[in-house]
């Protein structure tokens, strides 16, 4: 999986996002095979790294970055890119703010955005290329219709990854209500949660770079994952050792793509005081009692508490459940019909 690109960077390449009339306009002057440096910006930070130019002040428009592109300078806009500011800058950043770019433009472009954690666009007049800068990131802008592909084949991967989830929660749904589940069954639905969450992430970040290119991707991403987050948790709940929910999805979130794929690494982030993966493990019930309608979370954080156990709530009776604050006897009595029909259309 590719490392999520920090917020700061997401939210430049938005930005600029095909669409936009930033974006309108760097197009244009990469049509006419020319080049500029763009700085996003214009308070007294940048002020006082520029030299000469003119001031400007005028409404942003594509065609007006396309002509004072063709002089040398850069072209400083406003934070929400909706005037130019000023034309023709000459920019004097320190030398001392490291850079590994070697063009003049390049160099400028990273120096400026390390100093001030701004954004700067370079376009490569030999290159025909966009890079954007920000604070110590940098992002090479690819076309549109390779980010097109690219978030299409990230889909085909994720809804993958979604079935294969969808199958392994189905079988552990299946032996917690046969009381035979195990801690592999157990770390194979995290693993295939984390996987989801992580490929979702990546693909959030393309529909970012997209902007209104992205939106179908963005709603087909949206139904795939609807309901994961919650499902991760619940299994958190159901199998990691006593208060230690939050630590545990912090430890999965953290581990590294070789670790993610090794089910004993997966495991150990449930604080057990065993790894053995065939070993049997007793689910507490928050899962099942989630899949039936209506019921409080109050409710379902007492009754888990009361009993302990989801084995032990499958085998209570009505009068059982009554007796547990908050829930009646109409409530327990659909507490117990919803958990027998779970049991009965698993088992079936």
């Amino acid at each position: 999986m590719q490392p999520r690109r920090p917020a700061v960077m997401i939210e430049a390449l938005a930005a600029l996002a095909p669409g936009t009339p930033l974006r309108e306009g760097l197009d244009r002057i990469l049509q006419a095979d020319m080049g500029a440096l763009v700085v996003i910006g214009d308070g007294p930070d940048v002020l006082a790294v520029s030299s000469g130019g003119f001031l400007l002040d005028a409404e942003f428009s594509p065609q007006r970055l396309y002509e004072l592109a063709k002089m040398d300078g850069a072209i400083v806009v406003t934070a929400d890119a909706t005037r130019i500011a000023r034309a023709n800058v000459h920019l004097v950043p320190d030398p001392s703010v490291p850079t590994s770019e070697t063009g003049t433009r390049h160099r400028s472009a990273e120096r400026v955005a390390r100093h001030l954690d701004i954004p700067v666009i370079s376009v490569s007049e030999d290159m025909s290329i966009i890079t954007v800068y920000r604070g110590q990131h940098k992002h090479r802008v690819e076309p549109t219709p390779a980010l097109l592909a690219r978030a299409s084949q990230a889909l085909s991967t994720l809804e993958h990854y979604k079935h294969r989830l969808d199958t392994v929660e189905g079988t552990l749904n299946s032996l917690e209500l046969r009381d035979q589940a195990t801690l592999r069954d157990v770390a194979l639905v995290l693993q295939r949660t984390e996987m989801v969450r992580r490929v979702a992430e990546e693909i959030y970040d393309r529909t970012a770079e997209l902007g209104s290119e992205g939106r179908l991707a963005l709603l087909q991403l949206d139904e795939l994952v609807a309901g994961v987050d919650e499902d991760r948790l619940l299994v958190l709940r159901d199998y990691a050792a006593e208060a230690s929910f939050d630590r545990a999805e912090t430890a999965l979130a953290h581990l590294g793509d070789d670790e993610i794929v090794e089910l004993s690494a997966v495991a150990r982030v449930l604080g057990l005081s065993g790894t053995d993966l065939d070993a049997p493990i007793d689910a507490r019930g928050y899962r099942q009692l989630h899949r039936l309608p209506r019921l409080p979370e109050a409710v379902v954080e007492a009754v888990v508490i009361r009993f302990g156990s989801l084995a032990k709530m499958l085998t209570a009776t009505a009068d059982e459940l009554d007796a547990v604050g908050g829930v009646g006897a109409v409530r327990a009595r659909g507490i117990r019909d919803g958990l027998a029909r779970l049991a009965d259309a698993n088992l079936g």
